[in-house]
């Protein structure tokens, strides 16, 4: 049967129960259409099944769209299979939820086979991917920072990040990291400072402590290991399925805030320990992400094609978008009711605030692998200043396809052919 509601200006929303093949093709084509990030995402959705068919009201959008912003997974693709769900079933979340990633992942599929089987074995090809690596190192500080504002907001948020980010550069696990992060928050806003504060000193304790005997960040140098770029992987693609299914899992279930929150994770397993792939092949997957209609966080197709093969690509892509099909099919209302509630609200904004540290971190790592000289800085300095500076639907693909395009005119300006 339909479901309808009743919008604030009293007219009738109506969820029809549409035919299984016009559900998958019309997700499919908002999944084709999905460019320009989240915001242009949600705003197409919205616009087409809010505004223009009236399946629920905007006040109704915006209750479920606050729940998948606090959730984690990527708000268009739960808002997809959400919809979905409400028209024919769950059976009806997984079929929307499949045409919203499937453009996506096929490309992406074909991009991460095209890499490693042809690799990046010539010089100019090599100059585009370098000064690519630059733009997406651009990408990422300017999420940390659009991101982080709207995360980190007050003292002990900043304190958090701060901890946060100290704790992973010396390598801290980040399941520990997060819980603390949580923890100090949760006390700190239910009037319990001294015991915030004790906990925030111990913390940062913990890290100094780790740092000193580890001789320095010997994390930081786990984090910035690199390996020639080019398409050739690091050893064979032998991971185990499971393991590459469970690193995706693992990430999909703590992206807060945004796709953008999954780096840190993927590349912690991916580079510093699966030690399948470098941090210049890591920030290539994240380019050719950028360049394609789908969440960011298909790029783990790519790190999963690198550590598995085509399988390893299917096994991470599953296990990264689990949690976005299942916190929508197993208990949206359920979810709803519990993110409400005031302590588990506030211990998220205090995992989200550790994120960001993480982030950060991570940021630093992949920093020193793009930045290798002057024209480099001078072609982030630019990158980002058009990033901050905009926010037009396509600047993410227009600044990547930019950055090429530099990288080839400069190999050109050397003599190259």
């Amino acid at each position: 049967m339909p479901t309808s509601d009743q919008g604030v200006t009293g007219g009738q929303y109506t969820v029809p129960r549409e035919p299984w093949l016009k559900l998958f093709l019309r997700f499919l084509r908002f999944g084709a259409l999905a460019w320009g990030g989240p915001v242009a995402q949600i705003g197409m959705i919205r616009h087409e099944l809010v505004e223009l068919d009236r399946w629920i009201s905007s006040g109704h959008f915006n209750r479920v769209l606050a729940v998948y912003q606090i959730l984690p997974g990527p708000e268009a693709h739960e808002l997809c299979v959400y919809f979905g769900m409400r028209s024919r079933g769950r059976w009806g979340g997984i079929v929307a939820g499949l045409g919203f990633m499937l453009p996506g992942f096929l490309l992406m599929f074909a991009l991460s086979w095209a890499y490693v089987r042809y690799g990046l074995k010539t010089e100019g090809v090599q100059a585009v991917f370098a000064a690519v690596q630059v733009a997406v190192a651009a990408l990422i500080v300017r999420a940390v920072f659009r991101i982080g504002g709207h995360v980190v907001t007050d003292r002990w948020l900043w304190t958090i990040a701060i901890l946060a980010a100290g704790a992973h550069l010396t390598g801290i696990h980040f399941a520990i990291v997060l819980s603390v992060t949580g923890g100090i928050y949760l006390l700190s806003q239910r009037k319990l400072r001294a015991g915030a504060v004790g906990l925030a000193v111990l913390a940062a304790a913990a890290v100094i402590a780790v740092s000193w005997n580890a001789g320095g960040l010997a994390g930081f140098d786990a984090l910035s290991r690199t390996s020639d770029s080019g398409g050739d992987v690091l050893g064979s693609p032998t991971m185990p399925l499971w393991a590459l299914f469970w690193s995706g899992l693992k990430a999909g279930l703590l992206t807060f805030g945004g796709a953008y929150t999954v780096i840190p994770f993927l590349q912690r397993d991916a580079v510093t320990q699966g030690a399948w792939m470098s941090n210049a092949q890591f920030l290539d997957g994240l380019a050719l992400s950028g360049l394609l209609p789908a969440p960011l966080i298909i790029f783990s197709t790519f790190v999963g094609y690198l550590g598995g093969g085509p399988w390893g690509a299917v096994a991470m892509t599953v296990g990264i978008f689990l949690p976005a099909f299942a916190f929508t099919l197993v208990g949206h209302d359920a979810l709803e009711r519990l993110v409400h509630r005031p302590s588990i609200r506030v211990f998220l904004e205090g995992v989200a605030a550790g994120v960001i540290g993480l982030i950060a971190a991570t940021t630093l790592a992949l920093l020193s692998v793009s930045l290798t000289g002057l024209e480099t800085l001078i072609l982030f300095a630019i990158v980002l200043g058009i990033l901050f500076a905009s926010n037009a639907r396509l600047v993410i693909p227009a600044v990547i396809a930019g950055a090429a395009l530099w990288g080839w005119g400069s190999m050109a300006l050397q003599g190259w052919p």
